[in-house]
């Protein structure tokens, strides 16, 4: 076991143990951290490996999470409907991605940004199903116990980083990152470039809609606010390129930092994402291969 691997292990241990130590609202804004991890963790298996720049992560993860919730409204157990969520976002990332893979430069990313935009619209307009600009309240959550649910999004963000993390290190991830940097010459090679792209986007919207669908379940609601805003997209780019890209660890890293840092910094008001900015900013700026770059750089010097 190298040291990395050992580093995670113990990093695991002590997260999984904080339950026994923590005050729930801790756990709580770490809960919440978990499922913005993979969020961002699958964000970064098609623009850090793949080389698309989806501008619309929250599409893919608001499919998810309105379509659980307005199946449970409806009566149905939060197991089905968090599969139910998952599928649906794989069909719609399909649908949307099929036509907008075949685009050049930023256009595919125009169009996932578009996708965003008329969400919220449909969101809006069909209030009486939806909830509309107030949220859709849901009649069952994960759990009450503040324990459990963390446990929950812990667990959940663990297996989502070894199974991400395994399709990267694989052949696959191997092509894709081909594909990425140069899709002419991976093409040349006797690679079929856009098959691969859209797998990856499938396993994106898969990861995005599951964690959307445990996040409302988690949450009790879903809204415009909280799944689909662009803010919420911004933030989950950030976070990729802060923890580092096309290593899918460092979308979990920068999740944890942007929303911790902004819970410990929240006595300061609204000077507080001003500071989480200016630092996440001099971040990109001054360590361009994120946070989980430079540990690993030191562990090779060491």
């Amino acid at each position: 076991m190298n040291w990395r691997s050992l580093a995670l292990l113990l990093v695991a241990i002590v997260l999984a143990a904080l339950p026994f130590g923590v005050s729930g609202y801790a756990l709580g804004v770490l809960t919440l951290a978990y499922y913005f991890g993979v969020f961002s963790m699958s964000w970064d298996l098609l623009f850090g490996f793949a080389g698309e720049v989806n501008f619309g992560p929250t599409f893919l993860i608001g499919v998810g999470a309105y379509s659980a919730g307005l199946l449970n409204v409806r009566g149905w157990p939060i197991a089905i409907c968090v599969v139910a969520g998952a599928a649906a976002s794989v069909i719609a990332g399909l649908l949307l991605a099929l036509p907008a893979l075949r685009l050049r430069g930023p256009y595919f990313g125009l169009v996932t940004l578009v996708a965003v935009l008329l969400l919220q619209q449909v969101i809006v307009i069909f209030a009486g199903a939806t909830g509309g600009e107030i949220g859709l309240s849901l009649p069952d959550v994960l759990s009450v116990d503040a324990s459990m649910n963390y446990w929950y999004g812990f667990g959940f963000m663990v297996v989502s980083a070894g199974l991400l993390t395994g399709l990267a290190r694989s052949p696959v991830g191997l092509i894709l990152q081909a594909a990425g940097q140069d899709p002419i010459e991976a093409q040349a090679l006797g690679f079929n470039v856009a098959k691969h792209k859209l797998a990856a986007f499938s396993v994106s919207a898969l990861f995005s809609g599951l964690s959307g669908a445990l996040m409302v379940f988690y949450l009790g609601t879903a809204s415009v606010g909280t799944v689909v805003d662009v803010a919420i997209a911004v933030q989950v780019i950030i976070a990729v390129v802060l923890g580092g890209r096309r290593t899918i660890l460092g979308g979990m890293i920068g999740s944890m930092f942007l929303i911790i840092a902004g819970e410990i910094l929240r006595p300061l008001g609204q000077l507080s994402t001003l500071v989480v900015s200016a630092i996440a900013l001099a971040m990109i700026l001054f360590f361009p291969d994120g946070l989980l770059g430079v540990f690993t750089r030191r562990g090779e010097r060491a």
